[in-house]
């Protein structure tokens, strides 16, 4: 699959795939909407909690879990971190992106350590912060009940990829939330949130990043 590299409205860049027309962050700026939906909307209304355990639909690049372990630095929360991803972007690309420039030097070497460990295994990123990416097709996993307090929906969208929004795999991921679980995506398609609706969650439509006008935020009840 060819990818190419893209610098998006607010300096960073992101990957581009011409076979799908599709973005791995948006145009109008892939740092701040990472920000916005992800850390914003998703991540910080929990770092008061001792322990969080958090999914990542759609690892890619691994920017919204860099900027995760930044943001957890001086917050005095345990993370355990998994990240599902089918297709793993190779070393090349990943320097090519120069996240360096945009993340701290613990968070740039954190994203490093997380794409230099081993696939489908456990590492300890530091004393607090547990990491895993897992290569896997998301209809071939096998989640764990009640293991996630946050989901980071970063799917491609449904447009490209019809099947990774399908009612299916966001039965997974009610499954996969403990209660009051919260699941943040950049996507506020009105038939994605009526389904979420009809399995359980209940539906926040908030101000989208930069380029969108909503962004959803859906909580297990």
């Amino acid at each position: 699959m060819q990818r190419e590299i893209k610098i998006t409205s607010d300096g960073s860049k992101t990957i581009y795939l011409p076979e799908m027309d599709e973005n791995y962050h948006s145009t109008h700026g892939a740092l701040q909407e990472a920000m916005h939906v992800f850390i914003e909307h998703g991540l910080k209304p929990l770092l008061k909690k001792e322990e969080i355990s958090i999914f990542e639909m759609g690892f890619g690049t691994g920017l919204n879990a860099a900027l995760t372990f930044q943001e957890s630095i001086n917050a005095g929360s345990r993370i355990f971190y998994e990240g599902i991803e089918a297709y793993p972007v190779e070393a090349a690309l990943m320097n090519a992106l120069g996240y360096e420039k945009f993340l701290s030097h613990e968070g740039n070497s954190a994203l490093k350590s997380m794409h230099s460990s081993v696939y489908n295994d456990v590492t300890s990123i530091s004393e607090w912060f547990d990491f895993v990416q897992t290569v896997e097709k998301i209809q071939n996993y096998k989640p764990k009940s009640q293991r996630f307090d946050l989901i980071y929906f970063d799917a491609f969208g449904p447009r490209a990829q019809e099947d990774m929004w399908d009612k299916s795999v966001l039965e997974k991921m009610y499954l996969m939330l403990k209660k009051d679980g919260v699941l943040v995506t950049y996507c506020a398609k009105g038939s994605f949130k009526r389904d979420l609706k009809s399995l359980g969650f209940t539906v926040e439509a908030l101000p989208g990043p930069p380029g969108k006008r909503e962004m959803t935020r859906a909580r297990k009840i």
